[in-house]
């Protein structure tokens, strides 16, 4: 099987660069995003406070955008259908994190307002 070389199938048939890191970086950078989101959960429910609020709410929007991200790839078509999605979703996630980040200024934070519902 040293011969048989394997080559991606794509509908549009655009294929991949050879060599290319980008898609492989991102795919690592998703992972390490929802590991450190694991992490961080326990964390801002024993030690809540400014930092983590903030950290929480970029993180939580950045997985957000990228997760919609990935939908609107996969089911938006056509030229201008992909760039009205891509603004909109621009837009959702800078509105995601300006709601977030007022609401740790504002109120009592990510982090307390979880632990306030755990203790419901």
């Amino acid at each position: 099987m040293s011969g048989v070389a394997f080559s991606p199938i794509c509908l549009r048939g655009i294929r991949p660069a050879v060599g290319s890191k980008g898609a492989s970086l991102h795919w690592t950078g998703e992972r390490a995003l929802s590991v450190l989101l694991l992490g961080m959960l326990p964390a801002a429910y024993l030690y809540p406070g400014p930092v983590l609020d903030y950290t929480m709410a970029a993180a939580l929007t950045l997985h957000g955008h990228w997760g919609l991200g990935q939908v609107a790839t996969d089911y938006v078509h056509g030229n201008l259908n992909s760039k009205v999605a891509k603004a909109s979703l621009f837009t959702l996630s800078a509105v995601t994190f300006a709601g977030l980040s007022y609401f740790n200024y504002q109120d009592v934070g990510l982090c307390k307002a979880v632990a306030m519902l755990w203790s419901i």
